[in-house]
């Protein structure tokens, strides 16, 4: 199964945690786009999805995961099939929108039929918990078929 990984950002650490989330998954044929150069007609049932996505403003998704999400609302999208899983960046500091970028993108993927598994993981900048650092944790508990089989 593929994996692939998309990332929402607007400073670069969204790109950096993905990074680090491939690196973790390279004995498996893993791609990664930012959200800005994917079409979300190109999601394919047949991969696992992980969103990587930070948060904005008062809570809104990043600059960079607008015009994917823009496309899918305008489009809807049957994905039925789809499976990803989430890891939001915010910083708790923001109160009620803290990670609501991840939580706005888990929302549009399972409106359109896809499921969400595993931990929806939340990263909050206002710890010394290092982003990478609890990516590589996480994804570790993610239940991939390809990654469960091994």
């Amino acid at each position: 199964m593929r994996v692939v990984i998309l990332f929402g950002s607007e400073l670069g650490t969204s790109e950096t945690v993905a990074d680090c989330v491939a690196d973790e998954l390279s004995s498996h044929d893993v791609s990664i786009y930012d959200m800005t150069d994917f079409d979300p007609g190109d999601l394919d049932r047949t991969d696992f999805h992980v969103i990587i996505c930070s948060t904005s403003g008062d809570g809104d998704l990043p600059t960079g995961a607008e015009p994917f999400f823009d496309i899918l609302d305008a489009t809807s999208p049957d994905l039925t099939g789809l499976h990803f899983a989430v890891f939001g960046l915010g910083d708790s500091v923001y109160g009620d929108t803290f990670n609501r970028g991840g939580e706005i993108a888990a929302e549009k993927l399972t409106e359109c039929g896809a499921v969400q598994v595993g931990e929806h993981a939340r990263h909050d900048a206002s710890t010394p918990v290092n982003p990478k650092d609890m990516a590589r944790e996480w994804v570790k508990t993610l239940p991939i078929p390809a990654l469960t089989a091994r």
